[in-house]
């Protein structure tokens, strides 16, 4: 499968975050899978990339050309592929992609969660998404989600789409065995339209 990893761009982060999305890049190869990103050559896109070519593994880049400049972009990807804009981008990762995993990263991977667990809520798509939860990074996000949960903002069901791993081998075991669950994703039937 294609497996859509979301992450930061950026490098000035604890290497820990980079070695455990390395890591699961390598992992995702060793499994058979391919990886769609979003091209970028540094932060945890790259580590992600890094890990998947080091195996050998298939690379789908997606970026806009505006992207295209020195350093910026992963040079060793089997495809790569140039949107005009962000907005195609992000629909191109989807349609390329089988499952997508949420690493750390800041507001253009929160963009991308959100409207990835939205499309889902909504039966848009019936992929599986996971948070990779790399030192507690997203535990505050989560408090906020549950939070939601709480105050009626939004239902235990449309939470529970989004299961949270702190481990690469069980987080890639639960897209290789996923099942649509009874109901799942139409949550959206459940709204009263009249």
């Amino acid at each position: 499968m294609n497996i859509c990893v979301y992450g930061a761009s950026s490098n000035e982060i604890d290497k820990s975050f980079i070695e455990k999305t390395e890591e699961l890049g390598v992992a995702m190869a060793e499994r058979g899978h391919g990886l769609v990103f979003g091209g970028g050559a540094n932060g945890l896109m790259g580590a992600a990339a890094r890990g998947v070519f080091s195996k050998k593994g298939e690379i789908i880049g997606i970026a806009p050309s505006f992207f295209n400049v020195d350093g910026i972009l992963f040079e060793h990807c089997s495809e790569f592929l140039y949107p005009e804009t962000m907005r195609e981008r992000k629909r191109i990762m989807e349609e390329k992609s089988d499952a997508f995993v949420i690493t750390p990263g800041g507001i253009g991977t929160f963009d991308e969660f959100f409207e990835i667990f939205t499309l889902k809520q909504l039966g848009r798509h019936k992929k599986p998404i996971a948070i990779f939860n790399i030192n507690g990074y997203y535990d505050s996000l989560l408090k906020m989600l549950s939070e939601a949960v709480s105050k009626g903002f939004m239902n235990q069901k449309s939470l529970d789409l989004v299961p949270v791993f702190e481990n690469a081998a069980e987080m890639l075991e639960y897209f290789e065995g996923y099942k649509q669950a009874d109901g799942e994703p139409e949550i959206f039937k459940e709204i009263d339209t009249k």
